[in-house]
């Protein structure tokens, strides 16, 4: 624009100030979003995949098929071909229906297999209409018709037959205490192809997710009574896994496993006790009890197999789902590497194994959070999506969605993580994806590492327990700066180890990691050879002259036992002791939203009681049982207390 009386030059010379002005805070701001580390969304985006209107996908069972389509089954029994699933329009066509709770899916050579409650069948369309005509069941096991007697899978082993697991179901006066009220609940069984069932490993309580992985036999397994927290487990045939439900046919013929119930009761106590009236009393967790880990427990039992990763309750995960195999070529770095979801976070995680002394043990990171409801089951498509298929009914998720199905995109650029972490002889060894600031690798105050065990009890979850904190006693930082090594002060064996890298920067932007903790099981610790630990520098220490003495201003009395927690320190209180993992402020999540807790009219002493030893029996609407929490420290405890109550 051109101006050009002298009242105009004057306005040009104020719009040009402005606009360098405007221009500088622009700059800034970018300038600031530049410096801000990317997250994970940055890199993975999540997709709808849309759905016929009034298309309830609560998905059991997800299988790609040869052609490109989708194969989806669903908790309300049908199966769903989808067709261009990956385009903006896909096209749902429904193939079977009539299922009992299908919670897995697999397709060959033109026929589907799905696992129901109570049998595995194949389903196939002879007439050419695109509908399955028959129905054929493969092979079948019992049922009591307790609601939570789920199966899963079928997944195929590497001799071809197919792998399924089964859920226990409860006691009706015991309704906490998981039981085998038929053959072979709690069970994993290979099916034949001739239909022959073979009984293959137990101590299963809730096993959803099931998978075969370069051969080799995984499950994982949800958070519980006899089962501290969820975690993943490489079976091999005659594995006991730690719930005792299905040994009571371990006398069965063709069963691999020895161990009796009477035998495990005698290691393992199982707490059943009564109360005056006759009737079975819970079993509470106590802090200072005389508990046995499941490693200590394998002493007397050496079939109890150990998982190969412990997912932390609260932190990755709550309700563990299905394990999967990421192929090579898809997801740069992280090709090979395992993805595992989880039902009661709407999250997934990743995973990161390896074979230590013969026996696979690794570490589990956050990968993507944030999904609309349960992940159960996740399938790859040609061009590197992942299809992830979720469901939350009689769970509870942290999404907002009832069910779904979404696509992770990956959008082909690099995140800076960890790629790997390694047992060392004597601390850990760290991949990265990109290569680090070598100034702030090189600082020992960049690291941080604690461990922590769990109970083997019939209580429901177990609280880390024999807590230690690690000192860092050096680093070596290689010459690419892809990978650092660190040593690290009494690593515990058995013990889970978190490993936080809080000051690390990648060497070209400076920017954090996405992902700055994992959290490290190990079962074994390797053979070789150790760091050569250099000294470190002793400070230089000045002499000042001693500061002239003040007298003390008069202490400022705050009534801090009765102060409600700021908006920030309540929100970092929260997060520190995972209270986020499970509810909410103003919504039921997996657990009920903390303004219902404020109605109940507990005391703040009440609530911290309720915290270190919950009574799921006040909250029947909830399938998922609170697992005590001894470790949030009273102090925290009772100030997230009075903030609950402040909620009212």
């Amino acid at each position: 624009m051109l101006f050009y009386s002298k009242s105009g030059q004057k306005m040009k010379k104020m719009n040009l100030k402005r606009w360098i002005l405007a221009a500088m805070s622009v700059a800034c701001i970018n300038t600031t979003f530049a410096q801000e580390s990317p997250k994970e969304e940055d890199y993975f985006k999540i997709t709808r995949v849309p759905a016929p209107e009034g298309l309830l996908l609560e998905v059991g069972g997800l299988t790609m098929l040869p052609n490109g389509n989708l194969g989806v089954s669903t908790r309300r029994g049908d199966v769903f071909v989808v067709e261009n699933p990956t385009s903006s329009r896909p096209y749902f066509r429904k193939f079977a229906s009539g299922l009992h709770e299908a919670l897995g899916l697999h397709y060959e050579d033109g026929a589907f297999y799905a696992v129901q409650r109570g049998e595995l069948t194949k389903m196939v369309d002879t007439n050419g209409d695109d509908q399955a005509d028959v129905y054929e069941t493969v092979a079948a096991w019992p049922l009591s018709a307790h609601y939570h007697e789920y199966s899963f899978g079928p997944k195929v082993a590497a001799d071809g037959s197919f792998i399924v697991t089964t859920n226990v179901a409860f006691g009706d006066q015991e309704w906490w205490r998981g039981e085998s009220r038929v053959p072979y609940r709690g069970w994993t069984l290979k099916v034949h192809r001739d239909g022959t069932i073979e009984p293959y490993a137990t101590g299963m309580r809730s096993p959803a997710g099931v998978n075969v992985l370069n051969g080799d036999v995984f499950y994982t397994e949800n958070q519980g009574d006899y089962q501290g927290s969820g975690g993943l487990w490489h079976l091999e045939k005659g594995d006991f896994s730690g719930h005792p439900a299905g040994l009571r046919w371990s006398g069965l013929p063709n069963s691999p496993i020895a161990i009796t119930s009477e035998e495990f009761d005698k290691v393992v106590d199982p707490q059943k006790v009564k109360d005056e009236n006759g009737r079975y009393i819970k079993p509470e967790n106590v802090v200072d009890d005389n508990f046995v880990t499941l490693y200590e427990a394998k002493k007397s039992l050496p079939a109890i197999k150990l998982p190969a990763v412990w997912f932390p309750y609260g932190v990755h995960g709550i309700s563990t789902s299905e394990p999967i195999l990421i192929p090579e070529g898809f997801y740069g770095p992280f090709a090979g590497q395992l993805l595992v979801g989880d039902q009661g976070q709407s999250k997934i995680m990743r995973v990161v194994l390896e074979k230590v002394k013969g026996e696979y043990q690794g570490a589990s990171i956050d990968f993507r959070n944030g999904f609309q409801s349960g992940v159960l089951r996740m399938a790859f498509a040609d061009d590197q999506s992942l299809f992830v298929g979720e469901t939350n009914r009689g769970w509870g998720s942290a999404g907002d969605a009832n069910e779904g199905l979404q696509r992770l995109v990956w959008n082909r650029e690099l995140p800076f993580e960890m790629r790997t972490v390694k047992a060392k002889v004597d601390g850990f060894e760290i991949e990265f994806t990109k290569p680090v600031n070598k100034e702030s690798a090189e600082d020992l105050s960049s690291y941080e590492v604690s461990s922590y065990t769990y109970k083997y009890h019939p209580v429901y979850g177990s609280p880390p327990v024999r807590n230690m904190e690690h000192e860092i006693l050096g680093v070596e930082v290689s010459e690419d700066g892809m990978k650092v090594r660190i040593a690290v002060k009494d690593m515990k064996q058995y013990h889970v180890h978190k490993i936080s890298l809080p000051g690390i920067r990648e060497a070209s932007d400076s920017h954090e990691l996405i992902h700055p903790d994992a959290y490290y099981t190990l079962n074994n610790i390797p053979d070789g050879t150790k760091m050569v630990i250099k000294p470190k520098p002793v400070p230089v220490v000045e002499e000042k002259a001693a500061p002239k003495k003040e007298t003390p201003a008069p202490a400022k009395v705050v009534a801090a036992a009765e102060a409600i927690p700021t908006e920030a320190e309540i929100k970092t209180l929260l997060a520190k002791n995972t209270c986020t993992a499970c509810h909410a402020a103003d919504k039921k999540v997996v657990g009920p939203a903390f303004k219902d807790v404020a109605e109940r009219g507990y005391t703040p002493e009440q609530i911290v009681e309720l915290i270190y030893n919950p009574k799921p029996e006040n909250w029947p609407g909830y399938a998922t049982p609170m697992a005590p929490m001894p470790q949030v420290k009273r102090e925290d405890a009772l100030k997230i207390a009075r903030w609950i109550n402040s909620l009212k």
